[in-house]
Formats: structure tokens, C-alpha cells, sequence
């Protein structure tokens, strides 16, 4: 981007404000430079980006709530072949306007989470980030996510605080449920109303919830490199028949 059309660019990033992401352009545009959490997502990047390999030549990746495709943009450098996904077209548009600039390959769609468990695509690296607390159905939703994972998926989540995990029993009795109480038991908290203002906050889930869950839908961890970020591998060993009757379709 020469510096005549850098300053042409920043009109568009004003009219296609706001944004979310804070991207970096050539000719050292950012579409985000007062964000108030700062640089983002780039210093989120930063805490992923070593855990995920350097060369993606070859491999096909999914960008779950793409937004303004910051995350998708660092795979396709890789030599990734991208899929981005958000419901929001107004992040959509914001993203195909930065695909243009930097001249990457990524193909942007308008779809949800939920509409991944009516393809037949599968994905060797899959990104689902800042996401599941905005989902009402939030089991379903990595239900869905699971199945589309070959190697590896990045993901990341709002969780309660604290980091106590306890080793559950394989069967708890009825008469004896305080243990659900136990500090380190996996739990979710539901937020009826609003968290920091926005009425999309459904979920907090504990880090156990969110270890026994991942496990529960096929998946291992086995890196966290970073506060409330999990890199799982998949591990085969997953019943999918409840989520074929949710979701009406044949096992």
C-alpha cells in the first residue's frame, strides 16, 4: 500500500467503523489504534501463535467468529487455506475490505457455529475463540465444532474464576449430590441478564467445566498457553448419536 493510498484507506476504515479487531496494514494503517483493551488481538495471538505450527501448507483451517478476520489473515500467512465464519455481516464486510489490502486468500462466510453440524467439511486446524459464552446451547455448539477438528483446535473461552480440578467419580448416587458442591467439581454459571453490559453473555464456565467438557465431546488438552486457552487434539473416542437426534439428521 503506496502512502497515497494509505491515506485513502483511512476514510473506508472510518466508515466501516466500528471495529473490533485492530488490524495492521501495509503502510502502517491500523483499523483499531485506541482499542480499549489494546493492541487486540494481536497480544491474544501472540499467546497462541507458538502452539500452532509455523508452515500450514497443505492444511485446511476454520475461524470461528471470524470478525474482522485478524486470526484468519495470521493462518493464511502460514499458508493455510482459510475459512472464516461470523454471523455479523457488518464484521464480514470489514474483513473482505482487509482480505483486499493484504492480499490474502481467505474465503469469508456469513454462517453460525450451528451450521457446521449440517456440512461435511472437516478441518485439520480449527480456531473457536471468544465464542461458546455467547451461545445459548453451548455443549451443542462444541458438539458440532468437535467433529469438523483432524488435528488440532485452538480454544478459548470467559471461564469463573479460579483454577481448583478434582477428580470426579464415574458415578455420583442420588442421596449424594453435595459433592456436586466440592470446590474444583465442573460448573457453569448462567447469566440470565447482562455480563459487562452485553445481553450475548450466557455462560461462565469453571476450568474444570471446560477441561470435562472438551473431554466429554472427543477432545484431549494438551497445551494451555495462556489464560483460558486450550489446544486440543482429537481423540476418536466420542459417541455422536445425541447430537444426530438434536439435530434431526441419520448417524
Amino acid at each position: 500500500m503506496t502512502l497515497q493510498s494509505a491515506g485513502a484507506a483511512r476514510p473506508e476504515i472510518q466508515e466501516l467503523g466500528p471495529w473490533f479487531h485492530n488490524l495492521h496494514l501495509p503502510g502502517g494503517i491500523e483499523t483499531a489504534p485506541d482499542h480499549p483493551l489494546g493492541d487486540f488481538p494481536s497480544f491474544k495471538w501472540q499467546e497462541v501463535e507458538a502452539a500452532i505450527p509455523g508452515d500450514l501448507t497443505g492444511w485446511r483451517a476454520l475461524d470461528i467468529g471470524c470478525n474482522a478476520g485478524f486470526y484468519s489473515f495470521e493462518l493464511a500467512k502460514r499458508g493455510a487455506a482459510v475459512t472464516g465464519i461470523d454471523m455479523d455481516e457488518h464484521y464480514l464486510r470489514q474483513a473482505r475490505w482487509a482480505r483486499d489490502r493484504l492480499a490474502l486468500d481467505v474465503d469469508f462466510r456469513r454462517e453460525t457455529v450451528y451450521d457446521l453440524a449440517r456440512t461435511s467439511e472437516r478441518f485439520d486446524l480449527v480456531l473457536f475463540m471468544g465464542v461458546l459464552y455467547h451461545l445459548r446451547y453451548p455443549l451443542l455448539a462444541l458438539d458440532a465444532v468437535a467433529e469438523k477438528v483432524e488435528r488440532l483446535l485452538v480454544f478459548q473461552t470467559l471461564t469463573m474464576p479460579g483454577d481448583d480440578v478434582i477428580e470426579t467419580p464415574r458415578d455420583v448416587d442420588i442421596a449424594d449430590r453435595e459433592r456436586l458442591l466440592d470446590p474444583g467439581w465442573p460448573r457453569m454459571a448462567f447469566i440470565e441478564h447482562r455480563l459487562a453490559g452485553d445481553p450475548t453473555n450466557w455462560w461462565a464456565p469453571s476450568h474444570a467445566a471446560v477441561e470435562a467438557m472438551l473431554r466429554s465431546t472427543g477432545l484431549d488438552v494438551v497445551e494451555r498457553p495462556g489464560h483460558e486457552i486450550y489446544v486440543c487434539r482429537p481423540n476418536g473416542r466420542v459417541d455422536r448419536s445425541e447430537l444426530d437426534a438434536a439435530l434431526g439428521r441419520q448417524s
